[in-house]
């Protein structure tokens, strides 16, 4: 290169290195002006309202990166009741186990009966340890989702985690008044509460592949171990309307008390919301025997309907135990992502996440607010690998336990896992 091109090109490149540290200084003054003049507008709405307001829905408006349930203005988001949600584990708590062994009473043989996949659970916390009761199949049976017997297990622990679990099955297709409605296919899909004066409600599904037919089944036990069957819910309710319907997945609405959760018992009745597709209510006087609530005769109540373009677009799907709040009746629940067109973006086709959805504690078939995406998802791979190849966070357990709130939730048709929430003063 010439000594006078040199000289040139040095003199441009000095030109412009000040051209550029000008434009740097000049653009921090700007950014900072802006700073500034951002803090003097949330320091006069602040001081002008005296605060945020601790009315639901105004504080949703108010407060753009507020507390759960409060909205975005700028993204127009509704964010979760209870939550953020975290992983208390990086791997499932409680997966098959191939040498547990029970002599099945309807056929008379030995069935490995955890042997292929352990998953769905309900949750509830006892003596000060965390017990689950989850969904597990056999190998029996066809290589296909329902196909095989499903029976439910007990685990224990004291720590959220780590589990023991009992041998053999604690309920289970027998030789009982419920045969017919149980076999061949199972018991299925838990949901636990306790009762205010003590021991155990379950909801859990009745799946009979020679009847293909389904229903919510009652079970009552003082010690999560016996339980007595008492079939469907809706049995003979409202002249017998409901006998012959197919309906799955039922949470009981609870409420804390003494740090855990318990039936709650609202203008005189107990709740429960029920169903998939459409999720609707029903009421109870004993926790054993519910009437669905309807809009006329034969017309049931429908809370939840799939919305286009959101994660629920295929179906929602009653998830656990529905909580009381000084915000209203908070109730999570499962949404299956459309298959074909019309499901969410970025998210994959048939895929079941977990939403909320806020109901109004004075009329409990008014719905107040509701998620406008999942607030979890599948994200591990034993989250998206097994029996449902498009993945699963199939919520079915809630329990308040260490000054939290833990989710347990079937992975995949396949597995547990479990996820804990800050627990807030409000609750």
């Amino acid at each position: 290169m010439h000594s006078s091109t040199l000289e040139s090109y040095e003199d441009r490149l000095r030109q412009r290195q000040a051209s550029v540290a000008f434009g740097v200084r000049f653009g921090l003054l700007w950014a900072l002006l802006l700073f500034a003049l951002a803090a003097i507008a949330v320091f006069g709405q602040t001081s002008g309202n005296g605060g945020p307001s601790h009315t639901p829905s105004q504080t949703r408006q108010s407060q753009p990166h507020g507390p759960p349930g409060s909205t975005s203005r700028a993204e127009g988001k509704i964010a979760p009741w209870i939550g953020p949600w975290t992983r208390a584990a990086i791997q499932p708590v409680i997966a098959p186990l191939q040498q547990t062994s029970f002599l099945d009473p309807v056929s008379g043989k030995v069935s490995h009966w955890e042997a292929l996949h352990t998953f769905n659970p309900a949750a509830i916390v006892r003596q000060g340890k965390i017990y689950v009761l989850y969904r597990a199949e056999d190998d029996s049976g066809a290589m296909a989702i329902g196909g095989h017997v499903s029976r439910l297990g007990l685990a224990m622990s004291d720590d959220g985690i780590h589990f023991q679990r009992m041998p053999q099955p604690v309920l289970y297709p027998a030789k009982d008044a419920q045969e017919d409605r149980e076999t061949p296919g199972g018991v299925e899909d838990p949901r636990v509460v306790e009762r205010p004066e003590g021991g155990y409600v379950l909801t859990y599904t009745q799946w009979s592949r020679k009847r293909q037919s389904y229903s919510v089944g009652i079970a009552t036990s003082d010690d999560l171990v016996h339980w007595q069957k008492h079939g469907p819910a809706f049995a003979g309710s409202l002249g017998g309307r409901y006998d012959d319907l197919k309906y799955k997945s039922a949470g009981i609405v609870t409420e804390i008390r003494g740090g855990k959760l318990v039936a709650a018992k609202i203008q005189g009745k107990y709740w429960m919301y029920w169903g998939e597709i459409q999720v609707g209510l029903a009421t109870s006087e004993d926790l054993v025997r519910w009437t669905p609530v309807e809009t006329a005769p034969g017309q049931r109540v429908v809370l939840l309907r799939a919305r286009p373009g959101k994660a629920d677009s295929a179906f929602p799907e009653t998830g656990p135990p529905p909580v009381l709040t000084k915000r209203g009746v908070v109730m999570l629940y499962n949404a299956k992502n459309a298959e074909g067109t019309g499901g969410q973006d970025g998210l994959q086709p048939g895929t079941y996440t977990v939403e909320e959805a806020l109901f109004d504690v004075n009329d409990l078939t008014k719905l107040t607010a509701r998620t406008d995406e999942p607030v979890f998802q599948p994200e591990l791979p034993f989250e998206q690998s097994g029996q449902y190849a498009a993945g699963t966070t199939f919520a079915e357990g809630l329990v308040l336990f260490q000054g939290k709130w833990w989710i347990y939730y079937g992975c995949a048709d396949s597995f547990v896992g479990v996820a804990t929430a800050p627990l807030l003063a409000e609750y």
